[in-house]
């Protein structure tokens, strides 16, 4: 066999192990050390799979993962997010669906301070569902928009997503980070276009809501979101101001995190030890796939695969735009079946080359894949944040009832989606201001 044919080998035995239900860290590192082997021996393999976790995981930048995540874990545990709901609620009831579309701005609010979809999931639906439910909302509509709502973490500053990337791909992640501000926001506005669109079709979808607050009550409730503004002011303002970079910014937030819930009076020996022991487990489970995703990025490099696919590709089909067509609908295929960071270190290797012999922007790319990637999160079988939801309403509403509730959302994903292909000046503007 030649190298080429071995690389393919490889993919396939990938899949299939995969498919067999092996962890995907597990799946890539193997598969990845076992072409080594047969391509170069036992030596060189040892060599390669003693030296690559610990080049990859001493990488400066991604010291930043545990300190993000851990900058959310204390905010959820400090309980620094529930104010963000009922502000949310109050300035926007007079809307139709007015708690599902407070619930986008809230999860919106949310994902600056988590960097990850399925926390920021779980913890507006531990808040916004009951409430809709109160209020006899439609099951599907109630669980759907959170899920949808959900994703949004994956885009806005911080993402872990966009980190791990700006990382494999060594382009800026303080620019990876602005660039998905203008992104994020359009997906949320989408959403809350959606969501009143449906109701003025359908009022059954969400009835009126009877609450009528003052203007005195909406200000007063701004001040329970401090606490959130602060902490994002501090990061995305000193990233975009260049007054620290990435990496700093993400121990700047875990200490502003600590900071506010101490004078919220929340801290507590508690709260640290479940913010530090949720921290260690998430920063284990997606380094043991980064790696994973490193060993097999090496072998592939050494079979010539990537550069047989791009002069494929290019050969192919010559329009960028079709191109990134192309890989959309292998994300949203894979978002069917694997969790996000896998996909993403999955497909890296193979698609990175081609973007790059293909001379599409790496920034642009990192954001439409992030959004490719936050799709996936809601597409059925494997939805996990339809899942997250499923998990918190329990036999109140069916799974089939949520996926019923998302399919709107999914809708409203592909028309931004589509927007920012067409655009790219909605990612590619604001980090042009960057200092």
């Amino acid at each position: 066999m030649s190298d080429i044919q071995i690389g393919f080998a490889g993919l396939a035995i990938m899949v299939l192990l995969m498919l067999l239900y092996v962890p995907v860290g597990v799946a890539l590192g193997l598969v990845g050390a076992l072409g080594i082997f047969v391509l170069m021996g036992p030596g060189a393999m040892w060599g390669i799979i003693t030296a690559i976790p610990y080049d990859f995981a001493a990488h400066w930048t991604l010291s930043s993962v545990p300190m993000f995540l851990l900058m959310g874990y204390v905010a959820y545990h400090a309980q620094l997010t529930d104010g963000l709901f009922r502000t949310a609620r109050l300035w926007l009831s007079a809307l139709p669906g007015g708690l599902a579309i407070a619930s986008i701005g809230g999860a919106a609010g949310f994902s600056a301070v988590t960097g990850s979809s399925i926390a920021c999931a779980a913890a507006m639906g531990r808040i916004a569902v009951p409430e809709m439910l109160r209020y006899n909302y439609d099951k599907g509509l109630s669980a759907g928009v959170v899920a949808a709502a959900g994703t949004i973490g994956s885009m806005i500053p911080p993402s872990i997503i966009l980190l791990i990337y700006g990382v494999f791909a060594e382009v800026p992640i303080g620019k990876l980070f602005v660039a998905g501000v203008i992104p994020g926001i359009l997906t949320a506005v989408m959403f809350a276009a959606m969501v009143i669109i449906r109701v003025k079709i359908n009022p059954e979808l969400a009835p009126s809501f009877v609450e009528r607050p003052t203007w005195a009550e909406r200000f007063v409730s701004l001040s329970e979101t401090w606490p959130l503004l602060l902490i994002i002011v501090a990061v995305v303002g000193g990233l975009f101001l260049g007054i620290f970079t990435p990496t700093e910014a993400g121990a700047v937030g875990a200490l502003m995190a600590f900071f506010v819930a101490t004078l919220r009076g929340k801290l507590s020996i508690r709260l640290i030890k479940d913010s530090t022991l949720e921290t260690l487990i998430s920063t284990a489970s997606i380094f043991v796939i980064a790696i994973g995703a490193a060993i097999l990025t090496r072998f592939l490099a050494l079979t010539g695969v990537p550069d047989f696919l791009s002069i494929t590709v290019l050969e192919t089909v010559s329009d960028p735009f079709m191109i990134l067509v192309g890989m959309a609908v292998v994300y949203l295929i894979l978002g069917m079946f694997l969790d996000p960071i896998g996909i993403m270190l999955l497909t890296l290797p193979i698609f990175l080359p081609v973007v790059e012999a293909a001379d599409i922007s790496l920034i642009w790319f990192g954001i439409l894949m992030c959004k490719f990637l936050e799709i996936g999160l809601i597409t059925p079988p494997v939805g996990l944040n339809v899942f997250v939801i499923k998990g918190i309403v329990g036999d109140r509403i069916s799974t089939m009832t949520i996926f019923k509730g998302i399919a709107w959302f999914l809708v409203a994903d592909i028309i931004t989606t589509t927007l920012m292909m067409v655009f790219p000046a909605i990612s590619l503007w604001l980090p042009g201001f960057m200092k």
